[in-house]
């Protein structure tokens, strides 16, 4: 019955802990179920409104502060889809935190299931338990989550975490053209599968629930990691992976968040909690690089530079507010099919 399609849904930890479990090669397409992106978000609450000021490009700067707001309500309440759906009904962010303690609940309950032995049940508990935490941040595997596990089993634990997209190890690169060659002995940075269950795992909601001060209100932490969930929605394979860029000295302290395929470029991506930053990393990377293209994710307005590095090469740098993230492979386009493009709408 080629006609017949079936889609199988389910843990992944079953079929990646009992190896004795076989696919027909040839005969299963793989695709990756990830959380909802903010325009899915928008979408799945009704917000029609801000879907349509989305689309319109270039942007329309009296939308700004909406956007920035909806964003702020998507990055509290993440992009899993019972979150979601109950936030559509309710509207209230209080209420949301059994539903996102039954989620991890049911992570550590799968583990009791499918662990292949007690040791290997605990660490990957462990695992799960003290990995939101440190989202977004550079890990070690001996030791991690002030443990006594040691680099094996940990490693171990968070391969088969990273198979289930549970979280993604994002390994960094030191070259600034592609192919992108990520270095596996240095320390990767951790991203987890959503930035709503971040947020209570770690005990952030309280820095993200004033939408008044919207600037004071994404943590660096928060802000980085969203903005990755985003990136990671760009692409419907399972094995695209996000990379940082930091410089082949072991002892550079230089870092560029995020680093983006587009066409035969790698585009770096630097994230900044509020609207202003120093770019140093990002100049470095550019003085490096063979084009003279760059991206600001912030809090601010869409706009487009021309400006220089601190050596003195001439780049274009593209500001972009968190909520047109999605909208990247657009504005980059954009910008390289119109010499004239500002990021600034005739509409104020």
């Amino acid at each position: 019955m080629p006609w017949l399609h079936v889609i199988a849904a389910g843990s992944m930890l079953e079929s990646l802990i009992h190896r004795q479990i076989n696919f027909p090669v040839g005969r299963v397409e793989y695709m990756p179920v990830r959380p909802c992106s903010f325009m899915e978000f928008l979408s799945a609450v009704e917000d029609q409104q801000s879907v349509d000021l989305v689309n319109r490009m270039p942007f329309p700067d009296f939308g700004h502060e909406h956007l920035l707001r909806q964003f702020m309500v998507y990055t509290f309440v993440g992009g899993m889809p019972e979150v979601i759906e109950f936030y559509r009904k309710e509207k209230s962010l209080a209420r949301l935190n059994p539903i996102y303690d039954a989620l991890v609940t049911s992570y550590l309950d799968d583990v009791e299931k499918y662990a292949r032995n007690q040791t290997m049940s605990k660490v990957l508990r462990h695992t799960i338990q003290h990995s939101f935490s440190h989202a977004s941040k550079r890990i070690t595997f001996q030791g991690f989550g002030d443990s006594h596990y040691k680099n094996r089993e940990m490693s171990e634990a968070f391969r088969t975490l990273e198979k289930a997209f549970l979280l993604q190890l994002v390994y960094p690169v030191t070259n600034c053209e592609k192919p992108a060659m990520p270095n596996i002995r240095r320390s990767p940075k951790l991203q987890m599968f959503d930035t709503g269950m971040v947020n209570y795992m770690a005990g952030l909601q309280n820095e993200l629930i004033d939408f008044e001060v919207i600037n004071r209100s994404f943590a660096g932490q928060i802000a980085e990691h969203i903005t990755g969930q985003e990136l990671l929605c760009f692409s419907d394979s399972v094995l695209f992976r996000l990379n940082y860029w930091t410089r082949e000295n072991k002892n550079a302290t230089s870092e560029v968040d995020f680093i983006w395929p587009y066409g035969n470029q790698l585009i770096p991506v630097e994230v900044k909690a509020g609207k202003a930053g120093k770019l140093r990393s990002l100049h470095q990377f550019i003085d490096r690089a063979p084009h003279a293209l760059a991206v600001r994710v912030y809090s601010g307005r869409l706009s487009l530079e021309k400006t220089r590095t601190i050596s003195g090469k001439e780049f274009s740098l593209l500001n972009l507010p968190f909520y047109l993230i999605n909208k990247l492979p657009e504005y980059v386009r954009l910008m390289q099919e119109d010499s004239n493009f500002t990021g600034l709408s005739p509409e104020k």
